[in-house]
């Protein structure tokens, strides 16, 4: 028996196959053969931004020491050296968050300070 390749749908040897624009991709001589591509989202880490303390001629040392042990989770000894580096230099770092954790940070500091009659001051700063 003999196989006859155009009742199969091939040309003839020797001659290429004439093909329409849809039969371009997918035509019966051609596999369906394609490439899997994975994309993975880059992801970066976000940007960190600085809570500053600046310094005043009214708001006590206790207080300041006690705003950043409360809300900067300082011990005794480091929230004083923060403090007493504040009253020296004029500004002093707290610490370094995220934007969203940094603003309510100066939020809280802000609201006690004013709810105590203290005209202390904190900022942020992109790290």
């Amino acid at each position: 028996m003999r196989f006859d390749h155009t009742s199969q749908g091939f040309p003839p040897a020797g001659r290429p196959a004439a093909m329409s624009d849809g039969d371009k991709t997918n035509t019966p001589d051609s596999p369906n053969v394609g490439v899997v591509v994975k994309t993975r989202p880059r992801t970066r880490k976000p940007a960190m931004y600085k809570v500053l303390m600046l310094n005043d001629d009214y708001t006590p040392m206790e207080f300041v020491v006690h705003v950043l042990e409360r809300f900067f989770q300082k011990s005794r000894d480091e929230a004083t050296r923060i403090m007493l580096h504040v009253h020296k230099r004029g500004v002093g770092v707290c610490g370094a968050y995220t934007y969203e954790v940094a603003e309510t940070k100066v939020t809280q500091v802000m609201d006690l300070a004013r709810q105590n009659q203290h005209p202390l001051q904190c900022t942020i700063e992109k790290d």
